[in-house]
């Protein structure tokens, strides 16, 4: 009885097998092994290879690296804003919310 299930195990052993390395090989492999590589490398290295792989020639001329920074701080600014409004709508959210749980019997 025990020998009946070795060839399903089989089976799905080299379905799982194959499907994992079609995934792998695919663009999700591609991303995984960048995510990957980027653990070993030093924080300089690994903007100079993103920088690379953009086409930005880290060093080249502090004109790009300043217009990078610039747009960093202008999206840092901008996230803030949005979690600024979050938090607003959130609060008036949560007012509706509670005047309608306390709302005065009739």
């Amino acid at each position: 009885m025990e020998q009946q299930w070795i060839p399903a195990i089989a089976t799905i052993a080299i379905v799982l097998v194959i499907g994992t390395t079609l995934v792998l090989r695919g663009p999700m492999g591609k991303a995984l092994a960048e995510w990957i590589r980027g653990w070993s490398k030093t924080d300089e290295q690994w903007l100079a290879f993103k920088a690379a792989k953009q086409g930005i020639a880290l060093g080249a001329t502090g004109a790009d690296a300043e217009r990078l920074f610039a747009e960093v701080d202008e999206l840092r600014h901008r996230l803030t804003e949005v979690e600024e409004r979050l938090d607003f709508t959130e609060r008036l959210l949560a007012k509706e919310r509670q005047a309608e749980r306390l709302a005065p019997p009739r």
